[in-house]
């Protein structure tokens, strides 16, 4: 596949990784009675693993298009929770929050590292 042709697929990714941050921002502080139930977190677990997976496999399979999605929630984390639409914060200072940005710390290295073992297993080099 050229350049050309793996841009509209790139370009879906984003609006799928920026969707999925809005998602799981909005969800990160949702409650069922007293008991608040983060359901955001599972959103990043599942997702943020997937995003690498087809970033490194379909678009970039390279280092730096293994870390692109990873960068890019992060980004997006940023900017929406801390200057969401309306001036609203949809990240506030509570343990929900910090949940999230562990889970997806956590899981994006994850994933990025297991995108860069198989891309190193790949070209027959080993990674330390």
């Amino acid at each position: 596949m050229t350049v050309l042709a793996k841009a509209p697929l790139a370009a879906l990714l984003f609006l799928i990784s920026v969707l999925l941050v809005a998602f799981a921002l909005m969800f990160q502080m949702l409650y069922v009675g007293p008991v608040p139930v983060p359901i955001g977190t599972v959103v990043v677990v599942v997702s943020l693993p997937w995003l690498v997976h087809v970033t490194v496999t379909e678009i970039s399979p390279t280092t730096a298009g293994a870390a692109a999605p990873v960068l890019l929630w992060f980004a997006g984390v940023l900017v929406l929770g801390m200057f969401g639409p309306g001036g609203d914060v949809l990240l506030p200072a509570t343990w929900q929050s910090l949940l999230l940005l562990v889970a997806g710390a956590a899981t994006g290295m994850i994933a990025f590292r297991r995108a860069v073992e198989r891309l190193a297993s790949v070209r027959g080099t080993i990674v330390r």
